[in-house]
This record gives structure tokens, C-alpha cells and sequence, in this order.
């Protein structure tokens, strides 16, 4: 244990730990449930965005489909007022919880992000869009 707080006493004085994992980087999103993330995109204000490649439908609402990898070379077509709220999402989860990041670093500061992905909407009962059925 007195190991522990020697090792915790080398840090330098005022500067925020490192996230340890890209988990915990990620907290700059909020993740909801479908039910939740549904009542989100139909915000007025709030922009919509399908980071998922290749395409593989669309949640009604949906304003951008942007490429999770693509974000910051598109960050064009993203709101101008950083505060503006974002809700993302992709199939299952690790490209909306990449793009969370990405646009956090842009400087966005309410991004909510779809727990599960399309597979979890789906699963909830909801449909897609845009696929040929």
C-alpha cells in the first residue's frame, strides 16, 4: 500500500490523469438506450448523425451520414455552433463511440450516443430506412 502513494505522489501537481482506456475517453458522449435515443433525434435542434460504414440503413431523423473515419475531413458539414447537440449512432457501437471522440476533440459538447447501435434499435422493435425490402 505504501507503494501505491509513493507512485501516486511522482505525478506532476495540476494536471488531470490520462484517461486509461478508450472507454473512459468516450464519456464525452452520452450513451441512451433506443427509447431514449428516439425522444433525442426528434429534438428540433439537435443533428442526427449515421457514422456507420458501409451503409446499412438509416434511423428516421437521420439529418448526415458521415463515415466515423471521415469526421474530421467532413467536419464542414457539421454544425458551425459547437454547442449545437449531436446524436449518433452506427450498427453496434465501436464507430459511434470512435466519431464521439473525434468530434469531442472537434469541440462539440452534447453528443448523445446510440447504446448498441442499429442492431439494439432494431432489436427494441424499431425499423430502418432506406434499405430495399
Amino acid at each position: 500500500m505504501v507503494s501505491v502513494l509513493v507512485l501516486s505522489g511522482c505525478g506532476s501537481q495540476g494536471q488531470p490523469a490520462a484517461p486509461t482506456s478508450l472507454t473512459e475517453e468516450a464519456s464525452t458522449a452520452r450513451l441512451v438506450d433506443p427509447g431514449e435515443f428516439a425522444a433525442v433525434v426528434d429534438e428540433p435542434h439537435r443533428v442526427t448523425i449515421n457514422v456507420h460504414v458501409p451503409f446499412e440503413g438509416d434511423i428516421a431523423g437521420t439529418d448526415l451520414s458521415i463515415p466515423f473515419d471521415q469526421i474530421r475531413s467532413e467536419a464542414g458539414r457539421l454544425p458551425a455552433d459547437r454547442s449545437t447537440g449531436l446524436a449518433i449512432y452506427c450498427r453496434t457501437g465501436p464507430m459511434s463511440t470512435t466519431a464521439a471522440q473525434t468530434l469531442h476533440d472537434l469541440g462539440y459538447t452534447d453528443i448523445v450516443e446510440l447504446r448498441g447501435g442499429m442492431r439494439a434499435w432494431q432489436a427494441d422493435g424499431r425499423r430502418l430506412i432506406g434499405l430495399d425490402e
